[in-house]
């Protein structure tokens, strides 16, 4: 198969915790006027499967070309029920729902799913003193934390984390959080759709949660609940690849990792790659090289880069954010190393365990 870049169909999500930032700050176009709380830009989750846009695979979802052709388009080797990674901007102008995912084992053991979600959310944007919520407090029990967010008393429990844009927080499974209000993230995390929050209102309409509805919610969510995980907010680890083009890990782990390249103006980027790759522009429209394949990448858009296809030339100025599945010793702990940071700093990037 001739592979190329994919443009992939982009479900959205109005939920009332969202704004006209996409629009307005980011420029994107093709989406829904007025409140806007999630785009989804590369998506394999159920009832938000991607088709492609363009080119001779125009029509084809992307669950058929993973099931198909998972060598080609995911990486040689790799086997799963649908595409692993699940790519998203999200506008939170409101306070996001207290919140967790499953992790892996959970999600089998509560949820009935093949995995759960470990997201990372890198800040685009935050307003003077944004915070997230990000973890429990250490030596917060199960009965302290259920009495806490039966009162909505999250700051007695929760740790609350100042960010600033250029911030990556990586957030194991399990983990409950929440961010906003004034913050514009780019999210990626493992293909799923599982929640159980705490809030006494619905995101996707603000209808309100019946006192006891609201009670099971919680011990649904104690059960799914996991405490260990302390995320921080941190600036990527950065490599200058040469003086015109510079290279951020904002964050890596077995499920993912993101980074962001800039590149100056006049310069080109060659990126080579043998994993299914997401190239999302965090900047003004680029051009696109690969192959035959020569196109624009709009603002906030993005594309889905076959493993198969190996390369892709982008012309400066580009601001992008590239996110894939990683050979964490290849991809990561390398060239890190080899630019002098040590294994501690490098393990803090997500999970990426000590060799």
């Amino acid at each position: 198969m001739d592979w190329y870049p994919l443009a992939l169909t982009t479900p959205t999500e109005p939920h009332v915790t969202g704004g006209t930032q996409i629009q307005d700050r980011l420029g994107r176009r093709d989406v829904p006027p007025g409140r806007l709380a999630e785009t989804w830009e590369v998506s394999d989750v159920d009832g938000h499967v991607a088709t492609v846009e363009n080119g001779t695979l125009a029509g084809r979802t992307l669950r058929e070309l993973t099931e198909r052709h998972p060598d080609e388009l995911v990486g040689r080797g790799w086997r799963g029920p649908c595409f692993p990674v699940l790519t998203k901007y999200i506008d939170a102008t409101g306070m996001l729902p207290v919140h967790l995912h499953a992790d892996d084992e959970a999600a089998r053991q509560f949820e009935g799913k093949v995995n759960g979600k470990t997201e990372a959310w890198h800040i685009l944007d935050a307003g003077v003193g944004a915070t997230v919520l990000a973890g429990t407090k250490p030596g917060v029990d199960r009965a302290t934390l259920r009495e806490a967010l039966l009162g909505e008393r999250w700051d007695e429990v929760l740790r609350r984390l100042p960010i600033r844009a250029g911030d990556t927080v990586y957030v194991p499974g399990g983990t409950l959080h929440s961010f906003g209000p004034s913050t514009l993230i780019y999210e990626i995390e493992q293909t799923a759709n599982i929640m159980q929050h705490a809030m006494t209102w619905n995101q996707e309409d603000g209808s309100p949660v019946p006192s006891d509805e609201r009670e099971r919610n919680i011990d649904k969510l104690l059960e799914e609940w996991r405490p260990e995980a302390l995320p921080v907010a941190r600036p990527p680890l950065a490599i200058s690849v040469t003086d015109d083009i510079q290279r951020g890990i904002c964050c890596a782990g077995p499920y993912f990792a993101l980074e962001r390249w800039t590149v100056a103006n006049g310069a080109r980027l060659d990126y080579r790659f043998d994993h299914a790759t997401i190239l999302s522009n965090a900047g003004a429209p680029v051009s696109v090289q690969s192959g035959s394949f020569t196109g624009r990448l709009e603002q906030a858009k993005s594309l889905l880069l076959p493993a198969a296809l190996g390369h892709v030339a982008i012309e400066g100025p580009a601001d992008l954010l590239i996110g894939y599945l990683p050979d964490l010793d290849r991809d990561i702990r390398e060239p890190l190393s080899a630019a002098g940071y040590g294994a501690e700093l490098i393990a803090r990037l997500g999970d990426v365990p000590a060799t």
